[in-house]
């Protein structure tokens, strides 16, 4: 899938021109030291070809997203900076979305956000002003229509020229509405979408048919979400306590007969599986490895599942 080109984003080059693209994820830290952004940084740089800095995940205080994604590109780390609903009304995320575009970021990546009361201010005040839908749509109208929500117009130099990121989740209930849900954001303005962690094979491969045949690839980059297993206890707090994710018993049994210090050299062989399937299958434009606290693994990852080294666009 060939598109003409909308933003300066390194991502939409890569994926624009056809290669099977690699994006990482980055958490800031719970401070305002900026060398832990930049060690994670240092990880990540030449094995990505971009990197989420998520917006405070998990509803805990952290350094902005906007910040932590200024400080990884001055290090040469193309960011995508996360942009959740729940702390901020529309006229904030408008605001935002200037503002990371005059700073230099290249790619805003749109989430609900998780609710406040599983982080360390449940007591907090929620937002949701916009849904995940409308703010997409909000920004493809920033930027193609030069329109605020308002009807405020921006001048043409003056649009935020940024490439639109989605999630998406395969395996939450009821799985019919799931592509459906996909679908709405693609015909929002979503320009790439990411999974959630992806671990049920056969339902993500039942997803994927679905948005093959109603066309959604053809308008939408689709990346495939891989979270390799450290542990058989990762594995078993996936299955039984994680929202939206379903974990087949077949790892769990193949997690239970490796040694303890062997089950995270496991669990990135069968991450590595994954890819290797995700190489071929329809509709997948590239992968999100969610490493999050885990960054110094992402190059022994992307070395063994042969995804370096990165194109040079």
């Amino acid at each position: 899938m060939t598109k003409e080109l909308k933003t300066k984003s390194h991502l939409e080059k890569v994926l624009s021109l056809g290669h099977f693209a690699v994006t990482g994820e980055l958490g800031p830290p719970r401070h305002a030291k900026a060398s832990d952004v930049e060690d994670k940084v240092s990880h990540l740089l030449g094995n990505v070809d971009s990197v989420n800095i998520t917006d405070n995940q998990t509803a805990v205080v952290r350094m902005s997203s906007l910040s932590a994604s200024v400080l990884a590109q001055r290090k040469g780390l193309e960011a995508n900076m996360q942009m959740v609903c729940r702390d901020r009304n529309r006229i904030a995320m408008q605001s935002d979305i200037l503002g990371a575009a005059a700073l230099g970021i290249n790619n805003l990546l749109i989430l609900s956000g998780d609710h406040q009361s599983f982080g360390d201010h449940p007591q907090a005040k929620n937002v949701y002003d916009l849904d995940s839908i409308n703010l997409i749509r909000t920004l493809k109208n920033m930027r193609d229509e030069g329109r605020l929500m308002s009807g405020q117009e921006l001048p043409e130099d003056g649009r935020p020229r940024l490439f639109i990121g989605a999630a998406y989740n395969p395996f939450a209930d009821p799985e019919d509405y799931r592509v459906i849900r996909a679908a709405k954001k693609v015909k929002a303005g979503a320009d790439f979408m990411q999974s959630q962690c992806i671990y049920d094979m056969d339902r993500f491969r039942n997803f994927m048919s679905r948005a093959v045949d109603m066309g959604l690839t053809e308008k939408t980059y689709f990346l495939a979400g891989v979270t390799p297993l450290k542990s058989l206890g990762m594995a078993k707090y996936m299955k039984n306590n994680v929202p939206g994710i379903t974990m087949p018993d077949f790892y769990i049994e193949r997690l239970k007969g490796v040694p303890k210090d062997k089950q995270a050299e496991e669990g990135i062989k069968i991450a590595c599986e994954q890819i290797e399937e995700f190489k071929e299958m329809k509709g997948i434009s590239g992968v999100h490895l969610m490493l999050v606290e885990w960054e110094h693994m992402v190059p022994v990852i992307v070395k063994a599942a042969k995804l370096i080294p990165r194109p040079n666009v």
